[in-house]
């Protein structure tokens, strides 16, 4: 027998006579309906028996007012009604086209200004290790500008006083702060080459990662320099020569970043062209490669192997 889908076949050839005699009365829920059905009926019959038997009707709210309120109060106020007063609703700025943002107005005041120009003046950062290397300077030469002068009187042929003086605690970690403004001085020139001739951008979260990439290349350097000649010295030379030419080398060390810093400066705030503090800074760096080399040899001059101090 072929069951049609209709809940008018489904209750005649599959709901049982008893079932039937028991819900005499008109199914009221969804629920109900369904208990009518056979366990194996599709959703198809399902939903036929259910729109047979169930009519939609209208829904009707109540429009009796809500009571649910503090015992004393007056009746609440519908959250649907909105009244604002006239002040909330209008002001001065209403009707103008500027108040509502979404709708494109043309600008009639003035013309749009061409941007700033980046400078290294202009940036901050920058700014700031410069006007920091300005103090370093000038704190170092308020404190030991006589130690300066006469390490420089002396260094091509030193006295005999000179000999036998040394230096104090204070004037050695003074030329150690003088040695990091080198780097910070290298590392800041390095900074500006290359933005200026190699990129503009880099593949790094802030172009100012370059700088302290620069700058701690520079610092490793420097550490690397003092720790070899310390070892290849002490392996073929007496420590007292040793200690006079690391002394030395800290000297010249602080001196090349005074003799950078004015170039770093010029070229930061007044323009300097980039090929004159290039050639500004490859002269520098011959003449302090001669004070070095000229302090080696002026030291171990009385050793055979002088050749490999100097490699």
């Amino acid at each position: 027998m072929i069951v049609e889908d209709s809940i008018q076949t489904a209750i005649d050839t599959t709901v049982p006579e008893a079932i039937v005699e028991v819900h005499s009365t008109r199914p009221q829920t969804p629920y109900q309906v369904l208990r009518l059905l056979p366990k194996d009926a599709t959703p198809a019959q399902q939903d036929s028996a259910i729109q047979a038997w169930l009519e939609p009707r209208e829904i009707r709210y109540s429009e009796q007012p809500d009571t649910l309120h503090l015992p004393g109060e007056g009746i609440p106020k519908d959250l649907k009604t909105v009244n604002l007063p006239q002040y909330y609703r209008e002001n001065f700025f209403s009707k103008d086209t500027l108040y509502h943002e979404e709708l494109r107005v043309q600008d009639y005041y003035g013309m749009v200004g061409d941007p700033v120009p980046y400078t290294y003046a202009n940036d901050n950062l920058v700014t700031s290790l410069l006007i920091l290397g300005f103090l370093i300077i000038a704190f170092s030469f308020s404190r030991m500008s006589n130690f300066i002068v006469g390490q420089a009187k002396n260094f091509i042929r030193p006295s005999k006083n000179s000999l036998s003086q040394s230096e104090t605690s204070g004037e050695i970690y003074m030329q150690i702060v003088l040695t990091g403004l080198t780097c910070m001085v290298y590392a800041l020139l390095y900074y500006l080459y290359a933005t200026e001739f190699v990129a503009s951008t880099y593949v790094t979260s802030s172009e100012y990662v370059l700088l302290v990439i620069f700058l701690g290349v520079f610092v490793g350097y420097y550490l690397l320099r003092f720790g070899l000649y310390s070892m290849v010295n002490l392996l073929f030379f007496k420590s007292s020569e040793n200690k006079k030419f690391l002394t030395s080398l800290l000297y010249i060390s602080a001196v090349e970043g005074l003799l950078l810093y004015p170039a770093l400066a010029l070229l930061a705030f007044m323009h300097l062209p980039a090929q004159n503090a290039i050639w500004y800074c490859i002269i520098v760096l011959i003449l302090v490669k001669i004070m070095t080399f000229y302090k080696s040899f002026s030291i171990f001059f009385k050793q055979n192997d002088l050749f490999l101090q100097n490699f």
